[in-house]
Formats: C-alpha cells, sequence, structure tokens
C-alpha cells in the first residue's frame, strides 16, 4: 500500500508515476483528491467548532457565575457538540475511504522501470549459455511426457478436471529431486533459510502481500473458512513478520520454502492450453527477503542472481528481461523476469519474476525496522522471487535434454538426487481400460 501523508502531498507526482502502469492506473486518485478535500473541510470545521465551543464554555460560566440566563448558549453549544460527533463520524468514515482507496491502488513503479505497456517492451539485460542444436525436430514436453509414461493429463482431469497433472515414476521423481536440489543450492550456497510453512493462509496475510482485495478471483477459497489456498509461498514467508519490529541487525532475511501453488487462472482460459505451463496446481521453490530500504535494490539483483544460478547448474540456457511499467505486477516496483529456453515450442519461457516491492508489502502488513541508535521504527523492504518454478524448470530438461530415440538425459547436477540414474527412457504407458 502506498504511504498516505505521500500521496497527499505529491498526489500529482504519483498519478504521472502510475499512468506509467497504463491509463487506468492512476484512476482511483480523482476520487482521493475528492475525500481527501471533504475530509480536511471535514476537520477544519471540527476545530473551528472546538474553539467555538471552547470560548462559549468560558461565557456560560461566566453568565452563570454573575447569574445570568445562560441558556440560549447551552442550547446553542447543544447543537455545536452534536456537529462536531457528526463530523468526527464523517471524518472517520472518509478515513476508511481512502484507506480502501489506497488499498486497490498498485505501486508506484521505480525511476529505472523501463517505459512500456505489453511484455514485448520488456529490454532484454543479459543472456547465459546456448540453444541447444538437434538432428530431429524437437517435441514439446507434453509429447514426450506421455511417450515416456511420465507424464498424465488424462488421469488429472478425471480425478480433478482439467489444468491439473499426474507425474508418473521416474516423472514424479524428476518432480521431487528438483524441489530438493533446488533447497540444497539456496541454503547451502546462497545462503538463504529453509522455512515450511503452511500451505493454507487467512484473508489478513493476502491482504498484506497485495492479492486481497482486488485478485480473489485469481484464488482458491476454503468454504466456510477465512482459508485461501496459497498462490505462492510468498504470501505465508513475508506474513511470518506482519506486525512486528525488526532491529535493523537482522536485515536481510534471506528465506526460501517449498510449497505447492494454487491460482485459477481467471481470465487466462484460451493461452497455454497445453502442457504444464499454466496449471491451478503446480509446485514451486519461492524466495523472499526482508531488507533494509538502503540495500533492498542491491538484495534484487543478488535475489536474481541467485535464481539465476539454478540453471546455470542445470546448463540450461535464458534470458533475463526487465519488466517495463506497464507490465509490472501490482506490488512490484521494479522486476526482472528470467525465461528458459523451451526448443519443442521455440520460445523462452517465465520461470522466475525477482521483485523489489519496497514498503507496499510491508505497509499493509506492518513490517518495520528499529535502525541502530534509533527510536522512530521505519518500514521494511519486501523481496520475491521464484527459485524456480519446479514444472516449467522440468518441462525445460525435458525439451532441452530430449534425444533422437525419444530418451531424455538427466543433469548431472540432479543425478546423484536420482540414485545416479543418467537417462528417463519409455517404461510403457500405463493403457487406460474402457
Amino acid at each position: 500500500m502506498l504511504d498516505l501523508n505521500y500521496v497527499r502531498e505529491n498526489l500529482d507526482l504519483v498519478a504521472r508515476r502510475l499512468a506509467l502502469r497504463g491509463p487506468n492506473a492512476a484512476a482511483g486518485l480523482d476520487r482521493f483528491r475528492e475525500l481527501d478535500a471533504e475530509r480536511r473541510r471535514s476537520l477544519t470545521e471540527v476545530e473551528t467548532l472546538r474553539n467555538r465551543r471552547n470560548t462559549a464554555s468560558d461565557e456560560i460560566a461566566r453568565l452563570k457565575k454573575n447569574k445570568q440566563d445562560a441558556s440560549a448558549l447551552i442550547a446553542e453549544m447543544k447543537q455545536v457538540s452534536d456537529r462536531i460527533k457528526e463530523l468526527d463520524e464523517r471524518a472517520k468514515k472518509l478515513d476508511a475511504d481512502l484507506h480502501e482507496l489506497l488499498a486497490g491502488l498498485p505501486n508506484v513503479p521505480h525511476q529505472s522501470a523501463p517505459a512500456g505497456s505489453t511484455p514485448e517492451d520488456n529490454p532484454e539485460v543479459r543472456r547465459w549459455g546456448t540453444r541447444p542444436e538437434f538432428s530431429f525436430t524437437p517435441k514439446p514436453h507434453w509429447e514426450l511426457g506421455e511417450a515416456l509414461g511420465i507424464l498424465d493429463f488424462e488421469r488429472a482431469a478425471k480425478i480433478t478436471g482439467a489444468r491439473f497433472a499426474v507425474y508418473w515414476d521416474l516423472g514424479a521423481k524428476l518432480e521431487r529431486a528438483l524441489q530438493n536440489f533446488m533447497l540444497d543450492v539456496h541454503t547451502r550456497q546462497n545462503g538463504y533459510t529453509e522455512v515450511l510453512p503452511p500451505f493454507i493462509v487467512n484473508s489478513a496475510a493476502l491482504f498484506g502481500t497485495g492479492q486481497l482485495p482486488k485478485f480473489a478471483g485469481d484464488l482458491f477459497k476454503l468454504e466456510g473458512h477465512d482459508f485461501w489456498l496459497v498462490p505462492t509461498a510468498e504470501v505465508p514467508l513475508t506474513n511470518l513478520f506482519r506486525g512486528e519490529v525488526l532491529d535493523s541487525d537482522q536485515l536481510p532475511i534471506k528465506l526460501a520454502a517449498f510449497t505447492p501453488c494454487f491460482r485459477s487462472e481467471a481470465g487466462s482460459y484460451g493461452k497455454d492450453v497445453r502442457g504444464l505451463i499454466r496449471q491451478h496446481q503446480f509446485q514451486k521453490v519461492e524466495l523472499v527477503k526482508i531488507a533494509h530500504p538502503g540495500q533492498s535494490y542491491a538484495e534484487l539483483e543478488g535475489m536474481t542472481r541467485d535464481a539465476e544460478s539454478i540453471l546455470q547448474k542445470l546448463n540450461l540456457h535464458y534470458r533475463v528481461v526487465e519488466l517495463c511499467a506497464g507490465d509490472l505486477g501490482f506490488a512490484s516496483a521494479k522486476t526482472y523476469d528470467i525465461e528458459v529456453w523451451v526448443p519443442g515450442q521455440e520460445v523462452f519461457r517465465e520461470i522466475s519474476s525477482c521483485s523489489n516491492c519496497e514498503a507496499f508489502q510491508a505497509r499493509r502488513a506492518n513490517i518495520r525496522f528499529r535502525p541502530a541508535g534509533g527510536r522512530k521504527t521505519e518500514m521494511v523492504h519486501t523481496l520475491n522471487g521464484s527459485g524456480l518454478a519446479i514444472g516449467r524448470t522440468w518441462l525445460a530438461i525435458l525439451e532441452n535434454y530430449q534425444q533422437e530415440d525419444g530418451s531424455v538425459l538427466i543433469p548431472e547436477a540432479l543425478r546423484p538426487y536420482l540414485d545416479g540414474a543418467e537417462r528417463i527412457t519409455p517404461r510403457g504407458r500405463l493403457a487406460a481400460k474402457s
């Protein structure tokens, strides 16, 4: 959430910066201006009336002391008190309306965020590795997975519905190997603390990271409870510190967690309908940092490099792009996307987004720190990034390491997690019985 006083004092600047996100991003600021002006008028009138009441109180005391009639003035002050009470209630309502309005506004893009409105406007920052060369036409992962007997969408649809997957045998083991590999790299080499959070969160947690109230339609809610399935581990990890004041020497806090992620993918029907790209349930290792404001952009660069390190160890070709202002997520001030090359589809696919939310989430979740030697607390900066999306890493391995005979080589870095297995070969898909 944006800071109320900052928006109030810099309304035109905030409007210009939000307009970079798109024509509707700053629409609520006109209403903000109206509500805030009315609130100021109410407070000014209250102050005037209280001064009048204080003066009248002295006058009433004087009249009574002189045994003069004060009934008219007392009656007037009764009306003044009623009006003050009415205006106080109105000011409270206006404060609530302003808070609600701010809760619906996205974060202000960082000044370094490139101008643009679509993914095509995202400039490329760097590339790593080279595209694999094939002497045959590479297949997409959904064909490879089915032929190998390790990926099953048909049975998943039978037990749940569309956009779910069942992994078999080495397919399931590869998913688990990637989970353990990623967590080991991030905790042993990149300095993160592993956390196993709940996979269900409450509304306050989702408000804290910005999913609620604006994006309720993208989530899965448990009927009859104030419980939601996590859309990403960013939500529970960030909210571990909700309502807390941290010491400056605790920063940065670096956390890594594996969770399944659940998303309704509202509005995405017709997009990426084949394969694992856009599922209702997928697994991910998430990275979260709680940082000092003066260090958060250095921490963003470090987090992005940490996510990249996984792809480098797996020898997967990728590129890093910087999101333009119009393509930023709701809570982000600056984001890097990491996109892995998938030859079966001949395209780069996003596999991680690393974002600095600055104080946007911290203000919503009230996460503060106390500077060394200081008394006044400040908001921390929060960062998050995928380290990585496991399903997309899984499919990238299948497509990049496929062989002409239909088998798939296992990257050397993963072989210790798969009992030394070097290759996935067809084992005979279980035939469906009618």
